[in-house]
């Protein structure tokens, strides 16, 4: 199972990488960071505050809770990231390159504004969700902008901050350099390989299943089809190679790429078997644990998703279709696809 939620990590972590690039270039920056603004503030609104009470965060000033809380998640998630502490009421915060969500050379292609986005989504708003005013997050470095990862500091005012107060830039500020041994330690540091790999899997997962309906929340239904569908039939191929060797399938027939899908689904921990009719596999997935919790995820979000398989499926056999026969998200029991030659 170790094999498989790396599979499933890596095509979860491209594909929301991808869905911003895809923004980016086929509407805008500007509509990209409003999708990734969007994105960051529902993780936030989900997670901080269970997060800090999680983690053990609760009760410690909050400038230094808001950095730890950073360094510990994103940590946990494969995320490389520095905590400095300066004082109770300033601590820093560092993502370090290579950044996890603009893998590789896709950094490249990710406009300032859109990590500035995040900020204002998530940390900007840590003080708003913790019910102190005087608390801000001032940035001191940005990776798009040619600087040595995405770095900042929490602090606590002596007064009260207006809403554009709660994010502040300050390149000419440079951060204090990390020191492992005054690191916050978690239990997870020691726990086994298989545990922590799933807690990367759910890490990617959880991106996605908020990021989908965001995009259709953001631009329409079928704007987010077309977005998020394209998006899905190019990771889909890029990485099919990848994620099928980490699943041991080499063969390109039907029933091969029936059991990618089984194999995908049973990594997500869904319920999911494959059985043959005739010409053709029917793979059924009874549950949709990536979409678990969300309420009713507009039809956009499932024809994104589904297009992760058919890129996947032009790669492992060109002259194979995949067609959807039931959708979950439309109320049947199950999902049921139907892996098939084409027809002549």
């Amino acid at each position: 199972m170790i094999e498989g939620y790396r599979a499933v990590e890596v095509l979860y972590h491209n594909y929301l990488t991808g869905l911003i690039l895809t923004t980016v270039s086929r509407r805008s920056g500007a509509d990209a960071a409003e999708l990734v603004f969007r994105t960051f503030r529902r993780q936030h609104l989900e997670k901080f505050l269970p997060g800090l009470a999680k983690l053990g965060l609760s009760a410690l000033p909050h400038a230094v809770a808001c950095a730890q809380y950073h360094y510990l998640s994103n940590h946990l998630g494969g995320v490389r990231v520095e905590y400095m502490y300066e004082s109770d009421r300033k601590a820093w915060v560092r993502y370090v390159p290579p950044r996890w969500i603009y893998d590789g050379a896709t950094i490249c292609g990710v406009p300032t504004e859109v990590s500035s986005a995040m900020l204002r989504g998530w940390h900007a708003h840590n003080g708003v969700s913790l019910g102190n005013p005087r608390l801000g997050f001032v940035c001191t470095k940005q990776t798009p902008a040619g600087q040595p990862g995405l770095e900042g500091y929490y602090l606590e005012y002596d007064r009260d901050l207006a809403p554009d107060e709660r994010l502040r830039f300050a390149p000419e500020e440079d951060g204090p350099d990390f020191d492992p041994a005054r690191a916050p330690r978690l239990e997870g540091a020691d726990w086994p390989q298989e545990r922590l790999l799933k807690i990367t899997r759910n890490y990617a997962m959880d991106y996605v299943r908020t990021i989908l309906p965001v995009l259709a929340e953001t631009f329409g239904g079928a704007e987010a089809a077309r977005l998020g569908g394209v998006t899905g039939r190019l990771i889909g191929m890029q990485y099919y190679a990848e994620t099928a060797g980490l699943l041991g399938i080499s063969g390109r027939g039907p029933e091969d790429f029936a059991e990618y899908l089984v194999r995908m689904g049973r990594a997500q921990e869904d319920r999911i078997e494959s059985a043959r009719e005739g010409d053709e596999i029917v793979v059924r997935q009874h549950t949709w644990r990536l979409m678990q919790g969300v309420a009713s995820p507009p039809a956009a979000v499932f024809d994104s998703w589904n297009e992760l398989w058919r890129g996947a499926l032009s790669v492992h056999n060109r002259r194979l279709v995949l067609d959807v026969r039931r959708r979950l998200d439309q109320g049947d029991a199950c999902f049921e696809w139907r892996v098939r030659p084409k027809s002549p």
